[in-house]
């Protein structure tokens, strides 16, 4: 399996043991129901009890599932990237560089999070708020985040140093999300702090065989 593929099953792969088809319904009803509230009302909309009463499971078997609102939010921002990255799959950049890919990617992304303010506030602020107990919650969304720019970027085997321009640009796109729903940066901002950080692709590639 390429390196490529490993982080996409990492990011795919449950932070626990399966779940059962019925018990995954009621995860999927919960996730529905928490991105439903955070976008009508942002973060603190959110609020378990109403979680549970939206998707129609007791609230103890809510906090079975997620033990807080931190964690069911950061859990509704994979699920959330992981739709993301179907679509993209669906109809993937058309760039001849790989820079130039990335940066189309993750700027359809970050579009489709501006069509749903509240929301992207609810799981960016929940992903900042992140104590060490959300980290196996944390670790899918970054490895959902890679995993969706080492798509776009093509490669079967990227070397050490791409898969650390990869943590980068992956840094920076978080960041530029967080700036510009406070407000400080505006879309034209945006692009032109994604663009340039994905030129650090064109930076690691290896020089051809035969140079």
């Amino acid at each position: 399996m390429n390196k490529v593929a490993k982080v996409e099953a990492r990011a795919a792969a449950p932070a626990s043991p399966p779940l059962t088809e019925r018990q995954e319904a009621r995860r999927r009803r919960i996730l529905h129901a928490s991105a439903q509230l955070a976008s009508r009302g942002g973060f603190d909309a959110v609020q378990m009890r109403e979680v549970a009463e939206s998707s129609q499971v007791a609230l103890g078997t809510l906090y079975r599932y997620f033990p807080s609102k931190i964690h069911l939010l950061v859990a509704t921002m994979q699920d959330q990237l992981e739709h993301m990255h179907g679509t993209l799959r669906k109809k993937p950049p058309r760039g001849e560089a790989a820079a130039e890919r990335v940066a189309e990617t993750l700027m359809r992304a970050f579009r489709a999070l501006q069509r749903e303010p509240h929301l992207a506030d609810a799981m960016v602020r929940a992903l900042t708020f992140a104590d060490r107990s959300v980290s196996p919650e944390v670790d899918q969304v970054s490895r959902q985040t890679t995993a969706i720019i080492l798509d776009a970027m093509g490669l079967e085997h990227p070397t050490p140093e791409q898969l650390s321009a990869v943590r980068v640009i992956e840094h920076t796109w978080h960041s530029a999300l967080i700036t510009w729903l406070s407000g400080r940066a505006s879309i034209a901002q945006v692009k032109i702090d994604i663009e340039t950080v994905c030129r650090l692709i064109d930076l690691t590639a290896e020089p051809p065989a035969d140079s």
